[in-house]
């Protein structure tokens, strides 16, 4: 089976039924997801260190997220920074809609396929 980490921008503390964040950079926290094929593993919510920066939140999160180890991010959408630095770290980005719990955004992928299941 194939193992992945999964990272969600999330609104709170909720794991797997928290909310999805309209935002990538300044979400308030990040659930992270560890998969083995289709089965959740262990989920960990993480707090986002540059949630109240002005300038440059997105570069922070991506280096939090690619040293924590993540594979691939499901969010609404990401600026163009952090979309080149994720895909430079070879992360997946898979877009999902904002306000859906994280198990629905899970829900929302084929992971045989990595592409979105609408």
């Amino acid at each position: 089976m194939k193992e992945i980490k999964v990272a969600v921008p999330t609104k709170g503390d909720g794991g797997l039924d928290d909310v999805t964040s309209n935002v990538f950079g300044r979400a308030k926290t990040f659930t992270i997801i560890d998969m083995e094929g289709e089965t959740v593993k262990k989920v960990e919510v993480i707090q986002n260190p540059a949630v109240s920066y002005k300038h440059g939140a997105g570069p922070i999160v991506v280096k939090l997220l690619v040293d924590s180890g993540v594979n691939m991010v499901l969010s609404r959408e990401l600026g163009p920074g952090s979309s080149a630095l994720l895909k430079q770290h070879n992360v997946t980005i898979i877009t999902v809609k904002p306000g859906i719990t994280v198990s629905e955004a899970i829900k929302k992928v084929s992971w045989t396929t990595m592409n979105i299941q609408i």
